[in-house]
Formats: C-alpha cells, sequence, structure tokens
C-alpha cells in the first residue's frame, strides 16, 4: 500500500485531537506496514511548522518514504479543480495535493483536512473531474481509517 500524506496529518502529530490515530500511523510507516508519499509541496508547508514537525518525515525509514516533485501535470490537474469549481484558487495547494495524489494513483491520499480533501461532496467533485479528463478516481481518508488493528 501507498498513502500520500498531506500536510494536516503531519502537523496531526502534535494535536490532542489527532494524535491518537497520528501516531500509530507513523508507527505502522515506520514498521513497513506501507509506504509514504511526501511531495516538495508538503514539505513546503512544513516549513511552518514546529520543528519536532518539520522533523518528522525523517523518521519515515528511507525505503517507506516515497520524495516527488510537482510537475506541470500535476499543476495543470490541480488548475482544473480550481476551474471546474471544486476549490476556490485560495485552497490551490490543497487541490496540488489531491491532483499528485491522483495521478500518481496512490492506494489513498491520507488527510484531516474535513473541509476540502475528506469530505464526500468534493471527493465525488475530484473524482468527476479526474474522470473527464482522463485521470483514475482517487480515495481519500482519515489516518484512523487506514491504520490497521488498534490503536499502539
Amino acid at each position: 500500500m501507498k498513502f500520500y500524506v498531506d500536510t494536516s496529518v503531519w502537523g496531526g502529530f502534535e494535536d490532542r485531537e489527532f494524535a491518537d490515530w497520528t501516531i500509530p500511523f507513523f508507527n505502522q510507516a515506520r514498521q513497513g506496514r506501507f509506504a509514504i508519499v511526501l511531495s516538495d509541496v508538503t514539505i513546503g508547508e512544513l516549513e511552518k511548522a514546529p520543528e519536532i514537525i518539520r522533523d518528522l518525515p525523517a523518521t519515515i525509514p528511507p525505503e517507506f518514504l516515497e520524495l516527488v516533485s510537482i510537475t506541470s501535470e500535476h499543476i495543470e490537474l490541480a488548475d482544473k479543480y480550481v476551474q471546474e469549481g471544486a476549490l476556490s484558487p485560495k485552497f490551490h495547494s490543497d487541490a496540488q495535493h489531491i491532483a499528485i495524489s491522483s495521478i500518481l494513483k496512490v492506494d489513498s491520499l491520507v488527510s484531516w483536512n474535513f473541509k476540502h480533501m475528506v469530505n464526500f461532496f468534493r471527493i465525488r467533485q475530484y473524482n468527476s473531474i479526474n474522470l473527464k479528463f482522463g485521470y483514475s478516481i482517487i480515495d481519500i481518508r482519515t489516518p484512523k481509517e487506514v491504520t490497521y488493528g488498534e490503536q499502539e
């Protein structure tokens, strides 16, 4: 399994509301239960985070962490999400996360962003746009939904 992990999940590591599921998620990634895809978009957003969050990606063994750079194709698809009304231009970076995940065909985009990502109606919009422009549908879940078994 390969999961694209957006900025909200990395930040959830230190957030009381989300840590109970985020910490086991990253522990399982470290154990190799799945691989994490980390984009330069996410790395850029993490620059504003506290040091413990910025350093968190380095705790994932390299064999379970895939670094990717945004391409013109990713940007074009993100632009389509905005042009088609799924997201406003203000949230273009969210569109980029979704586009990267869609084009890479990850098993799921993992997020705590309920407003723009883990949202039934928006997921339907993204998938409609993906299909309209020849891309696969995307699955978007929370760490709680993709963590194996009980909380650790």
